[in-house]
């Protein structure tokens, strides 16, 4: 046995009891308290159909029916946030966009889809019917996947203005020293932001290319035609990346307010060996190899959250999974931290994954940092098809009440106004109760009400809305102004809240109370 102290800011620390082996340590389960908010996301990946959909060239219907059994899969799971993969490399799964369709969708680079649909719009409402969150993931620099002339269209960008970019591991990428090619990526994001009713956009660990056999990175030219005053390639290049994030982030701010900005970069920013600020880690550096400030971006208020992709386990050798969690939480200056899981790797026949407690001892060990509000999960298919029973623990223990995704105050901090005139019907075979209300003013700042959430009580039960086994119903309708609940017996005595929710999450005051005996 030994013991960690972990920080949680504000001076405070809690002592936390390790069980370890020779060569790894977990931390003893602590009874599950389960927050009432947390972004409880899993990544769809649709790069070479890896998550959805199964296969290039599906039927239509195939599609949809496949992406809403993930979705069914999911919101059982208790998950709240879909991070879709819409922009592979520099083509596209929705239809308002400036690149091609995408061939991972229909099996044929810019060939649409028949019949038509758009599969982002299609994602978006249901993901919103079942009370999640749609972030429309993008990969920024990736412009081909390979280097075949016959995967990319005749107007695909790389054929259109090929100097923009550079080839390094047998692929294309955006060349980010290039200022019309920010302008470009930051234009292709801005389409998204005001043609969909998405609540994210999300960018993953793709900036400057992972390292591959020593090769250099192909652009010193570049670097001499626009060294913006750096003398330091390295340095250069992260300013590169940096312009792009603020563009972006200054874009999406001045467009629509309530779109959240969150980037998930690999999971070390950089090792303390190599930079002062860095973690007791020895592994590559999203910083160094990747050029990858992720700590600027927190420190600039660029970004709403960070998700970084903690892909180890517990006591790993070169990257331990507490240490890097107990990093990013002390880093987060002021914004979400949301723990990227490894949920590939749940039935891995290696040191820490034979263990198939660690991703939901990872989900405990997060919860008990102040300043980690939440986990996504890499990737889709792992999740639906309960990868070491993963579905399983999140399902009936960790994620066995809903959740709201944490509020965002330096976006938005005005709650709604409370629905009202709550009533409430019985009915005695089978026993349930309908309730109705009337929907919620508009908040201070002129805001609607986007949604709502219904609560229940027990007899006995104190009105405690900050307890999430209450919460009966999460809707991202705000004209759903009526639920059933089928889940009553016959002589049980309820008490009944509504209250309402905006675009962000703020939570208004609760309705009238509304008291039911059911005979």
């Amino acid at each position: 046995m030994s013991y960690i102290r972990v920080y949680l800011g504000c001076l405070t620390t809690i002592t936390l009891l390790l069980t370890c082996s020779a060569s790894y340590c977990r931390p003893d389960p602590p009874l599950d308290i389960l927050p009432k908010r947390e972004l409880r996301g899993v990544w769809i990946a649709t790069v070479v159909n890896i998550d959805w959909p199964s296969a290039a060239g599906l039927d239509v219907e195939k599609q949809k029916q496949e992406l809403i059994q993930q979705l069914n899969n999911h919101q059982r799971a208790g998950i709240n946030a879909i991070m879709l993969q819409i922009r592979p490399s520099a083509d596209a799964f929705y239809a308002k966009s400036k690149e091609p369709w995408s061939r991972f969708l229909t099996g044929k680079p810019g060939q649409q889809p028949s019949p038509f649909y758009d599969p982002l719009e299609f994602a978006i409402i249901e993901a919103h019917k079942r009370g999640m969150e749609l972030h429309a993931w993008m990969n920024p620099y990736r412009a081909t996947f390979d280097l075949v002339s016959a995967n990319t269209t005749s107007d695909h960008i790389t054929r259109q203005i090929p100097n923009w970019f550079f080839v390094y591991g047998g692929k294309k990428l955006f060349n980010p020293g290039i200022p019309e090619v920010r302008n470009y990526i930051t234009g292709i994001v801005m389409d998204v932001v005001r043609n969909y009713d998405i609540d994210g956009i999300h960018f993953d660990d793709y900036f400057y290319p992972y390292p591959e056999g020593g090769k250099t990175i192909p652009d010193a030219e570049t670097f001499k035609q626009y060294p913006n005053g750096f003398r330091n390639i390295a340095d250069w290049r992260r300013n590169n990346v940096n312009l792009l994030i603020q563009m972006v982030s200054d874009s999406i701010r001045s467009t629509k307010k309530y779109i959240k900005f969150g980037i998930s970069p690999f999971g070390i920013w950089d090792n303390k060996k190599d930079h002062p600020l860095g973690s007791a880690s020895s592994g590559l550096s999203g910083y160094r190899q990747l050029y990858a400030d992720a700590l600027t971006w927190l420190e600039e208020g660029w970004i709403d959250y960070i998700n970084p992709q903690i892909y180890f386990p517990f006591g790993n050798p070169n990257a331990p999974y507490e240490v890097l969690a107990d990093w990013w939480s002390q880093h987060t200056n002021g914004r979400h931290f949301y723990v990227g899981h490894a949920a590939y790797r749940a039935n891995e026949n290696r040191e820490g994954w034979r263990d198939r407690s660690q991703i939901p001892n990872q989900v405990r060990y997060a919860r008990q940092h102040a300043n980690a509000q939440g986990s996504i999960y890499y990737s889709s298919k792992h999740i639906a098809n309960n990868a070491a029973g993963l579905r399983d623990s999140l399902q009936y223990n960790l994620y066995r009440y809903k959740s709201l995704p944490p509020s965002m105050p330096w976006l938005d901090s005005v709650p709604p106004e409370p629905p009202f005139g709550l009533l409430a019907q019985t009915s005695k075979n089978p026993a349930s109760v309908t309730l109705h209300w009337q929907p919620a003013a508009p908040a201070a700042d002129g805001d609607e009400a986007y949604g709502y959430v219904v609560y229940r009580f027990n007899e006995g039960e104190e009105l405690d809305l900050s307890n999430p086994q209450h919460i009966l119903h999460i809707t991202y309708d705000k004209n759903q102004l009526t639920y059933t609940d089928n889940m009553v017996r016959r002589n049980g005595h309820y008490r009944y809240v509504v209250t309402a929710i905006d675009r962000l999450k703020n939570e208004s005051l609760p309705s009238n109370v509304r008291e039911i005996y059911i005979e």
